[in-house]
């Protein structure tokens, strides 16, 4: 499955770094800051994913990531998609964080099961690779990581590792179950949004 794979992290990086650009653009941050925040929202979850898993970062050895993260930046500047007060809540910005989740989510998992972890690992991997680049981008600007306080964010990629975790027990994984899990897990995450659904909190 290396196709859908490299599918998926092209598709994740794109959706990242525009999230990561409008993050930036909101925040006041120069040119390098920009490139920073955005780097470290698509690149970051991989670097520590592959580090978990022992090998050389995706994002050091090939050399499409790079491309790709500096391709979306320069398009996300030419439209310039200025600075908005609430852009969190803008649908540009949900519409390509969820895509970015979704896409991260499965290449983490996808390489858990790989890897022959068991359902623990593969939820925790395909956690740390969706949310990893968001917590260290939000950490660096001094805001709270949105996966504490968003509605119903990081539970979706909870979801898609135990429903990829499942369809691999079954013997049922193939690039048709992971696009219909990845395009439900996009429209779970977006009517969330829309109607405001939040885990319980202890307050």
């Amino acid at each position: 499955m290396p196709d859908f794979f490299i599918f998926a992290d092209i598709i994740g990086i794109i959706a990242f770094s525009i999230s990561g650009f409008l993050i930036a653009i909101k925040n006041d941050l120069d040119i390098l800051g920009i490139v920073i925040a955005s780097g470290l929202t698509a690149l970051g979850g991989g670097i520590i994913r592959d580090a978990i898993l022992s090998s050389t970062p995706f994002a050091f050895t090939s050399l499409y990531p790079a491309l790709t993260l500096l391709g979306t930046i320069l398009i996300a500047y030419i439209f310039k998609l200025y600075k908005k007060p609430s852009i969190e809540r803008k649908w540009m910005f949900v519409v390509s964080d969820t895509i970015g989740l979704v896409a991260f989510s499965i290449t983490g998992a996808i390489l858990a099961i790989h890897a022959e972890y068991n359902f623990f690992g593969i939820i925790i991997l395909s956690f740390i690779t969706a949310v990893g680049g968001g917590v260290t981008r939000d950490i660096m600007i001094n805001q709270v990581p949105t996966v504490l306080i968003s509605d119903f964010y990081g539970s979706i990629a909870v979801i898609v590792a135990l429903s990829l975790a499942t369809l691999e027990a079954l013997n049922s994984l193939n690039e048709v179950t992971l696009s219909t899990v990845a395009v439900c897990s996009i429209i779970l995450r977006l009517i969330a949004f829309k109607r405001g659904w939040n885990l319980p909190r202890l307050n």
